[in-house]
């Protein structure tokens, strides 16, 4: 069975066999790693974090989203995600609503400050993402993000 073959070739490969440079969540993490670095400065002018990034990334698209909802989109720790969201309501960037259908649960919404701030950092968001795909062509770039889609389809916990 090719199955079988393919599951005990890969237990008897190790990660420096297969080595750092072909062994994709070792350059997805320092892809993202590099696109963070990149947004630093823009961050820390707005005073944000890298979550409160991600958040207000997320709600730019997906406003009103439950918290655990923001949590999975926004690729943070729900701990960790309360944490900021209680730093941007603070500084007047989001809203916590409670949700009209269940009353333990709540929704986050950008305020128009927050939305302002964001507008503020996609610019260099979008510079960092077009610096990624440099010399990568139209068909190139789409055939890899549908691969990434089709990978976390593949892993993901959620229906979204």
């Amino acid at each position: 069975m090719e199955g079988t073959d393919s599951l005990e070739k890969r237990a008897d490969t190790t990660l420096g066999q297969v080595g750092l440079d072909q062994f994709p969540p070792y350059l997805m993490n320092r892809i993202m790693g590099r696109y963070n670095a990149a947004m630093q400065e823009e961050m820390a002018k707005l005073g944000l974090t890298t979550p409160q990034m991600r958040s207000l990334a997320v709600l730019s698209v997906h406003d009103g989203i439950l918290i655990r909802e923001l949590a999975v989109f926004a690729v943070v720790q729900q701990s960790t995600l309360s944490r900021g969201l209680d730093a941007l309501a603070q500084n007047g960037l989001v809203e916590r609503q409670p949700d009209p259908d269940d009353s333990r649960a709540t929704r986050i919404f950008l305020t128009d400050c927050g939305r302002e701030a964001f507008e503020r950092l996609w610019p260099h968001m979008s510079d960092a993402y077009q610096a990624m795909f440099a010399g990568i062509g139209a068909a190139e770039k789409q055939a890899f993000v549908g691969t990434l889609q089709k990978m976390l389809k593949n892993i993901r916990k959620h229906d979204f």
